[in-house]
């Protein structure tokens, strides 16, 4: 399956969290989407595994999601190096997107910097010709290079080189973000408190949308950096 644009996370939710509402809108332009968990999310304080699993396939199916696959690396213990950046470009080169958009660059958790590092080496490599590699039914498959890598914004209030404008989809967001139900604010949980569970953060996603929103005279923004300079034809086609 060829997609248009694929999503990266190192844990799931990582990805509704930092663009769900531009998965949403590409979504409903017709545009092919995925999303690729690195871990399963096993050391996450509240839930388990198999509670994320099923929370991960209830918000692709309400953000209309083509694919999902969990890498299932180690969560808080995977490494940027050969093996797991192979693992990646088979996937890459699986998926031929044309945009990759992946964790933040840096982060208050340490698998979002990793995870960011990782797939943006692996979108790299995977355009190189002489690394081979084969997929599932041991065909060859071809090098395939992305066209543009982004990174979205987490915990940290990174400054944003590109804003899109998301107004009218932050309800399908936040949908797909509280179908984590054990990850995020719910009074009648009763495991430990932890960074994301409180009303204060659940909050938080949607006035940072809004506050992006106003600086570039929209209702609802999501932003995110790049490594290398975003160019258009003409300054005309900026909003």
């Amino acid at each position: 399956m060829k997609l248009d644009i694929l999503a990266i996370g190192a844990h799931p939710d990582d990805v509704e969290l930092g663009c769900g509402a531009l998965l949403a809108k590409e979504v409903s332009r017709d545009k092919k989407v995925g999303i690729i968990d690195l871990t399963r999310g096993e050391l996450g304080t509240r839930g388990t595994a198999e509670t994320r699993d099923a929370e991960s396939f209830n918000a692709a199916k309400i953000l209309g999601i083509h694919s999902r696959y969990n890498m299932q690396f180690a969560d808080g213990f995977f490494t940027n190096d050969k093996k797991h950046q192979i693992e990646i470009i088979k996937m890459i080169r699986f998926y031929k997107p044309e945009i990759v958009i992946c964790n933040a660059e840096e982060d208050r958790h340490i698998d979002h910097a990793k995870g960011s590092k990782l797939v943006s080496d692996a979108c790299f490599l995977s355009g190189l010709r002489k690394i081979e590699t084969i997929d599932k039914e041991n065909n060859k498959q071809d090098a395939w290079r992305p066209k543009a890598v982004y990174h979205y914004v987490q915990w940290q209030d990174l400054q944003p080189d590109v804003v899109v404008d998301v107004s009218g989809y932050m309800d399908k967001k936040m949908e797909a973000v509280l179908a984590y139900k054990t990850q995020f604010y719910d009074p009648k949980n009763s495991e430990p408190e932890t960074p994301i569970s409180s009303k204060n953060f659940t909050d938080s996603i949607k006035y940072r949308a809004r506050n992006l929103g106003r600086l570039v005279g929209v209702e609802y923004a999501e932003g995110f950096t790049v490594e290398r300079y975003p160019a258009v034809e003409s300054l005309f086609h900026l909003k």
